[in-house]
């Protein structure tokens, strides 16, 4: 069985998704979201609400291209068991959450079928276990497993068309959502995160983590990622990493940068957001097409908005004409 037959971005096309959730809500939209959890909205309808505005920034530009299809991600980045806990929710209430999540873009997928010309893909969102700017080393990659199962279960059991894990600082969590992945027999991507020497977290390059993941899989005689994205670095943390040939850098399809050139250390202390510039981000991604062939899925994270994802967009189609 080919878990990924059913992705259509993998049979071309290129795909926008949104930009960085929580950055947005926090620092533009004045929404608090405890432990950086976009996941609490969904317990309230007021909460819903504002996901769906969020939302529509966002499918409104893919709809004015005429041309792009569009990955509806979930808002479940922290909602995983771990994170639930800290926030006072149990597993079952953490599941349920993922699958109305899961829900909620099934709904604005029917919204904006008739208007977005490309495909829309429902992507279930999982996080990582710990910090997403810290390794969270020595976990073995079946206690990775057992920890992001429930989620995956979840957001399978809801009809998400896949899943994308973003933010892994180690093969072994990678790996960890892979064997989960595995077993509900669900299309996945695995998106890390870089510092800016263009490594993980954990030091490990991004080549042999992307080959790590995938030896995993092949021996297990289990589906390998139908791709691997890069996101929560700035494109100049790892342009360079990227002019080493090999097969690798066809494995990679999506990149979610910040806007900020800043390191993940001065991130993490700073009181105001870093939103960089747009049009330059935008002009980055058109570079990426070098490089990275394969590249089709187009999006943020932290410091990115609408604006952001529009001069990607741009830069996008003026590279194709």
């Amino acid at each position: 069985m080919n878990a990924n037959a059913s992705l259509p971005q993998l049979e071309g096309g290129w795909f926008l998704t949104d930009g960085g959730i929580e950055t947005v809500l926090i620092y533009q939209d004045g929404v608090e979201l405890p432990e950086f959890a976009a996941y609490v909205l969904m317990l309230t309808p007021e909460g819903r609400d504002t996901l769906r505005r969020y939302y529509r920034r966002y499918l409104d530009l893919a709809a004015a291209t005429g041309e792009a299809g569009y990955i509806l991600e979930s808002p479940t980045w922290r909602a995983g068991a771990q994170w639930g806990a800290k926030l006072g929710h149990d597993v079952e209430t953490i599941q349920r959450i993922n699958r109305e999540a899961v829900k909620l873009m099934g709904e604005l997928r029917s919204e904006y079928a008739a208007r977005i010309a490309g495909p829309i893909v429902v992507s279930g969102c999982v996080g990582p276990r710990g910090d997403g700017y810290v390794a969270a080393s020595g976990v073995p990659e079946e206690d990775m497993r057992r920890a992001h199962q429930p989620q995956v279960d979840a957001l399978a059991e809801a009809g998400a068309d896949m899943v994308t894990a973003i933010t892994m600082t180690t093969t072994a969590e990678a790996i960890g959502v892979a064997r989960a992945c595995a077993r509900v027999q669900r299309p996945f991507a695995i998106s890390f995160t870089l510092e800016t020497d263009g490594k993980l977290p954990s030091g490990q390059g991004l080549r042999e983590a992307i080959e790590a993941v995938d030896a995993d899989c092949a021996a297990r005689g289990a589906a390998k990622p139908a791709y691997y994205m890069v996101n929560c670095a700035h494109p100049t943390h790892f342009e360079r990493v990227l002019q080493e040939p090999g097969a690798w850098r066809d494995r990679i399809q999506g990149v979610r940068a910040n806007a900020s050139t800043r390191s993940h250390a001065e991130l993490d202390v700073m009181t105001q957001l870093d939103a960089g510039d747009p049009i330059d981000l935008g002009g980055c991604y058109r570079r990426l097409r070098q490089p990275l062939s394969r590249l089709n899925v187009l999006g943020g994270c932290c410091g990115t908005d609408h604006r952001h994802v529009a001069a990607m967009s741009a830069a996008w189609r003026t590279a194709a004409a």
